[in-house]
């Protein structure tokens, strides 16, 4: 019987060999978050969540939507949300240390427009939507306000060099919307926040060749930063298709380690979080990882 992680990487490699990246396609501008908690999710489960295709950003279990008074419609399939279940601490008798164990679970969820019978206010059934130059200003701060930035220069493409601990980007003139720069700008400031003057991801000052199993992982960490950074924002993803070589790599890769689209994601959602605190700091308030099930 599959493990969840082997679920999980089915599903993007099957997404991956039709061509499609799962985080690419264009998705709410608000993040699923859980109806009762109103947390929203984070990793992995936006990936999941957001591009499902469904107009409520709102997510509920079964056990919730009847707790409300309500129930799931006739036929509506779920979808499934991943969570550490945290156990109790334990002595280690061979190494004399305490550790608590982590154990990776999942539970199903369905949106809020497949259940019926939930009196809620009409306010919550209604999207926040940001008319395009709120959406952009929004992008503009984050990205100007990311803390410790990497050098900056206009290049004729796209890239980060960790020696220079610099970013290079056309000048944004040349991309066909504003959303396209913005969502290149965030993948390019995720790889930087890998040098050691940030995160310093493992392996990330080891030297990265094409088609390697570090390189795959570092693109797959850097574009999901990106589509975290721009559902935060609140625009569209507009990206250029990936190439064959990029999807045959990244294949190859997750199909050796069932584990490697989890480890992107907790990094990615690392690297969002890093980017954007300061255009959060005057949040009163921060938010918490937090999943609640039934």
């Amino acid at each position: 019987m599959p493990n969840v992680y082997e679920i999980i990487t089915q599903q993007v490699i099957q997404s991956l060999e039709n061509g499609v990246a799962p985080w690419q396609k264009p998705w709410s501008s608000e993040l699923p978050c859980n109806l009762l908690s109103q947390k929203p999710y984070r990793g992995m489960n936006v990936f999941f969540l957001a591009t499902s295709g469904f107009e409520s950003k709102f997510w509920l279990t079964y056990n919730q939507a009847n707790k409300l008074g309500g129930r799931i419609k006739a036929g509506s399939k779920s979808r499934f949300v991943t969570f550490w279940n945290i156990g109790q601490e334990k002595l280690n008798a061979k190494t004399g240390k305490i550790q608590k164990p982590f154990l990776l679970r999942y539970y199903n969820v369905f949106n809020l427009s497949q259940t019926e019978g939930i009196d809620l206010p009409r306010a919550v059934f209604e999207r926040n939507k940001r008319n395009e130059f709120e959406a952009i200003e929004a992008a503009e701060s984050l990205a100007e306000s990311m803390p410790n930035p990497p050098k900056f220069e206009h290049s004729d493409r796209a890239w980060y060099s960790p020696m220079q601990d610099m970013v290079g980007l056309p000048p944004r003139h040349t991309f066909h919307t504003p959303a396209e720069y913005h969502s290149t700008l965030f993948h390019e400031l995720a790889h930087s926040t890998g040098h050691a003057s940030r995160l310093h991801r493992d392996n990330f000052d080891n030297p990265i060749h094409f088609g390697s199993d570090s390189y795959s992982r570092e693109e797959l960490i850097a574009e999901m930063t990106a589509a975290f950074l721009c559902g935060l924002c609140g625009i569209e993803r507009e990206t250029v298709p990936n190439s064959a070589a990029y999807l045959k790599s990244w294949i190859t890769c997750l199909k050796g380690d069932s584990k490697l689209i989890l480890s992107a994601a907790s990094q990615a959602q690392k690297a969002a979080d890093y980017i954007s605190q300061g255009a959060q700091a005057d949040c009163t308030e921060t938010e918490q990882e937090s999943e609640v099930a039934a």
